[in-house]
């Protein structure tokens, strides 16, 4: 009897195949990126409801992804999902010396360090710089998070999460002199600015900034949707209203919230 991993490379094999599905026979590694990106957030998603039926849903969508590649790559003979298994699991144990080894980490600093030296190491230290291997396809602020993270592990960074305040203090006066100059390359890039001091802040008290963004505009939909709700109870739309009278209901709203 096969396992259910075997069983599904072999549903995906079957749809791949020349009498198979037209659809899935048509995909190519270019054609299902944003499907890999979509699973992904969908997944993330499912994590933030707390709701474990869906994610086991989501995990599984995005295991099909997994398989999907690995069974394109097998038709040129370029690799298998035995060969992705099995250079995990190898990479797994080879960067966990101190579950599987003999080496010592005393902290999750620790592990990340040595993370980064055996990772550096196996790529033959080809990489001139430390941010060198960050993806430059991630979303910016995913990016920028990463890049921010491999400097402080080498000491650079602010002492601590006061100071990463006052740099945001600092450029925010200095977006709202770009602003009084009226030029839209600088507001762009003291912005730009901003948001990267922002980001530290959050590294600084531990904080994921994507789930603290998706959070704060998560509240604001909701809100939203209740001020919309509220005001066609009363027989008005938002439209028609000023943002004075919208200030009040939008008061009451964040004031039912929390009681």
């Amino acid at each position: 009897m096969s396992t259910p991993i075997e069983e599904l490379r072999e549903i995906v094999a079957r749809l791949r195949a020349p009498d198979g599905c037209p659809w899935d026979r048509e995909q190519t590694h270019a054609s299902l990126r944003g499907s890999m990106i979509e699973e992904a957030y969908e997944a993330v998603e499912a994590i933030e409801e707390a709701d474990d039926a869906h994610l086991c849903e989501e995990l599984g969508d995005l295991l099909l992804q997994v398989v999907m590649h690995s069974q394109m790559a097998s038709e040129t003979g370029r690799f298998t999902l035995d060969d992705v298994i099995a250079g995990l699991n190898a990479k797994l144990i080879r960067r966990h010396p101190h579950v599987f080894g003999e080496a010592q980490a005393a902290d999750t600093e620790a592990v990340l360090q040595r993370w980064d030296q055996i990772k550096r190491a196996e790529k033959g230290n080809t990489h001139t710089s430390l941010l060198d291997g960050v993806s430059g396809a991630l979303p910016a602020l995913l990016h920028a998070e990463k890049v921010t993270k491999r400097a402080a592990r080498v000491g650079f960074d602010w002492e601590g999460p006061v100071q990463v305040i006052g740099k945001i203090r600092e450029e925010l006066a200095e977006t709202e002199e770009a602003i009084d100059q009226a030029d839209p390359d600088k507001i762009e890039e003291e912005l730009g600015d901003l948001l990267f001091a922002t980001v530290n802040l959050t590294r600084k008290l531990k904080v994921e900034p994507e789930v603290a963004l998706r959070r704060a505009t998560g509240k604001f939909g909701r809100r939203f949707r209740a001020l919309e709700k509220a005001l066609k109870e009363r027989g008005r739309k938002p439209e028609e209203c000023t943002l004075a009278e919208m200030d009040v209901i939008w008061d009451e709203i964040k004031a039912k919230e929390r009681c």
